[in-house]
């Protein structure tokens, strides 16, 4: 029997989803085998960094040139060398910027059980799952090393671009809710001579905060204060920043924190919301989506929000002059004035 005519569209978005799964498979074996680690011992063939990592010398220039390919490792003459960007971030011995252990725990933890867990009938527990996870994460100076170093890859572009995007001649002060290492801070205070801001964040933040700031000259302009917003104050300050921290926390909580915005502002203060807010559409940016995938497995309660969704937040917690703006990558801010 003759097959019937039919429009065949060719498979761009199956290939494409294909070969990053492929991608990804091959950047968490480079880690998981120490790939960059050997090589900052020095430059080495394909025949030398198989003995070092236990490879089949069959197969290592296939997985090694993969590596080039992608733009993690740099091949000259056959010898093969880290890149910049992988020397710093992809190299256990780089303590204080190491990165590979975000990957790494993210893809032995839902990564395998993903299909599983999605049908699973899992508690809503809310903000509790949350404060359990920050506090077991600060309770430990390596996970909060390793945690902190994470957010500040995450917001990094993002403080850039906030440095920019609003008017800081008319402010004075500022406080970074949830601020990690500081880095959001960092860019703001090097753009801006005459600001000051104060970064809030559970008391295990400490060490990481001052030795970062501290580590670009800011130590006097830069100042930590210890505390748990579920059950204190937010510092005054004439700017509130929040960035990704509201997708960790149910709805009850995101609007507690917001309410919490509006009492530690002046009038004419903004509150400033950045992450990978979700599309209002619900169709483009993926990131944004897959964030509010990982935050409704891993932290239940916690969700992302779309800028519309977060406009009627700010509206409800008595916010005005209310607008949303793309910053870098995929991640957006919405900010709202006292």
């Amino acid at each position: 029997m003759k097959e019937p005519d039919v429009n065949v569209v060719a498979p761009t978005l199956f290939n494409e989803l294909h070969w990053n799964y492929w991608k990804t498979k091959v950047f968490v074996s480079a880690m998981q085998l120490g790939v960059f680690t050997q090589l900052t011992e020095g430059p080495a063939d394909s025949t030398t960094l198989a003995d070092r990592l236990g490879l089949s010398e069959r197969t290592a220039p296939d997985f090694l040139d993969c590596l080039v390919a992608m733009g993690l490792l740099r091949r000259d003459a056959g010898v093969y060398t880290n890149t910049e960007e992988s020397a710093q971030y992809f190299d256990r011995g780089t303590s204080h910027t190491y990165l590979g252990d975000v990957m790494l725990t993210e893809a032995g933890h839902l990564g395998n059980d993903l299909t599983a867990a999605l049908r699973a009938e899992r508690s809503r527990e809310g903000a509790s799952s949350a404060r359990e996870f920050y506090d077991n994460t600060y309770a430990d100076a390596d996970r909060t090393a390793s945690f902190q170093r994470a957010m500040t890859a995450m917001s990094y572009e993002s403080g850039a671009a906030l440095a920019d995007r609003l008017p800081w001649g008319r402010y004075r002060t500022f406080v970074d809710v949830g601020c990690a290492e500081g880095a959001v801070g960092v860019h703001l205070l090097r753009a801006h001579p005459h600001l000051n801001g104060i970064g809030f964040d559970l008391p295990g933040a400490r060490a990481g905060f001052e030795k970062y700031t501290a580590a670009h000259g800011l130590a006097d302009r830069a100042v930590f204060q210890g505390g748990d917003f579920l059950r204190q104050p937010l510092p005054a300050a004439d700017v509130v920043i929040f960035g990704h921290v509201l997708h960790n926390w149910d709805l009850d909580v995101k609007l507690h924190l917001l309410g919490q915005a509006h009492a530690a502002l002046p009038p004419g203060g903004l509150v400033v919301v950045y992450e990978a807010l979700i599309d209002d559409d619900r169709e483009r940016n993926v990131v944004g989506l897959l964030l509010s995938l990982m935050m409704h497995l891993s932290l239940p309660g916690g969700f992302d929000y779309t800028p519309a969704d977060c406009a009627e937040w700010l509206r409800e917690t008595g916010f005005t002059d209310i607008r949303a703006e793309h910053l870098a990558g995929a991640e957006a801010m919405v900010v709202g004035c006292k």
